[in-house]
């Protein structure tokens, strides 16, 4: 009797396991991506939404962090619609992307070939790769002359990373509580280590020079210490990158993606004048 229990319960648990997985959409890019509520990325279907002007000059393309705590990622879905309104404009397009793995609070969910990851140890190549393959389908749609990302927590290192292992795909970056050192970040606060995530310090040396870095951290953050993006910002200047790192007074790790500083940010970003092109002619 207990061999057949034991054979039932591993049955259930395999069956359970294959529901999981069937959930979880490990699947193929979208096959008819609406560029509305859908984009390709690499070997996946990334959730999204999108505001703003359909023929823009600049696109701002907002990422969510980790949502540790569970449930669906698109508190970044009424910040990107605020952008688009705030600077209308700036004949500017805005785009809240849903990160492999994730639901959008619709019943659907970005696919992902690491389902069991999902939230943890999970930025890596696999998952940068879906996300910057889905950034450079939207720019070829819609052809913007500028490219920003405005990344928080997890977001924020996933563009860090974009910017290393695509450089040039985005012209400019706000990374908002930022682990972007990761080894720093993993070793505080009894944190256990990633090991199968890429550390966005160890791809500055192949960062655009051109590229535009601003790092917002709230100084009450007691996730991604203000040190952390800080060392971050550091490397970057030390390559002649523009690069600025700025505390923000009063904020905690949450509630800084919604900082009137960040609105800031983005402005000056939307307002500056690209240097890619004098840095290419230059190399």
């Amino acid at each position: 009797m207990k061999a057949v229990s034991a054979l039932r319960y591993y049955r259930l648990l395999a069956a359970t396991l294959w529901l999981a997985l069937s959930h979880f959409a490990v699947a193929e890019a979208c096959k008819a991506p609406d560029f509305e509520q859908n984009v390709s990325g690499h070997e996946q279907c990334l959730r999204m939404r999108r505001y703003g002007s359909s023929a823009p000059e600049v696109m701002l393309v907002w990422l969510h962090g980790d949502v540790s705590s569970g449930g669906p990622a698109d508190y970044h879905f009424p910040i990107a619609r605020k952008a688009a309104e705030k600077f209308s404009a700036a004949n500017l397009l805005s785009i809240a992307l849903v990160r492999p793995g994730y639901p959008d609070g619709s019943g659907e969910i970005s696919t992902s070939s690491e389902p069991l990851r999902q939230r943890y140890d999970h930025y890596t190549k696999e998952n940068i790769k879906e996300v910057a393959a889905a950034i450079q389908h939207l720019r070829d749609k819609f052809k913007p002359g500028k490219v920003i990302a405005i990344g928080h927590s997890g977001g924020a290192a996933t563009s860090a990373l974009i910017m290393g292992m695509n450089p040039g795909l985005l012209d400019a970056a706000v990374l908002v509580a930022c682990p972007c050192n990761l080894a720093q970040w993993r070793s505080g606060g009894g944190k256990r280590p990633w090991y199968n995530s890429e550390d966005p310090m160890k791809w500055v040396n192949k960062i655009d020079p051109a590229t535009h870095v601003i790092a917002l951290t709230g100084r009450n953050d007691s996730n991604t210490f203000p040190e952390i993006a800080e060392s971050y910002i550091q490397a970057l200047q030390a390559r002649k990158i523009n690069a600025e790192f700025q505390i923000l007074n009063g904020e905690n790790h949450n509630n800084a993606f919604r900082a009137a500083e960040v609105f800031d940010a983005v402005q000056k970003m939307i307002a500056a004048k690209s240097t890619r092109a004098v840095h290419a002619k230059a190399q």
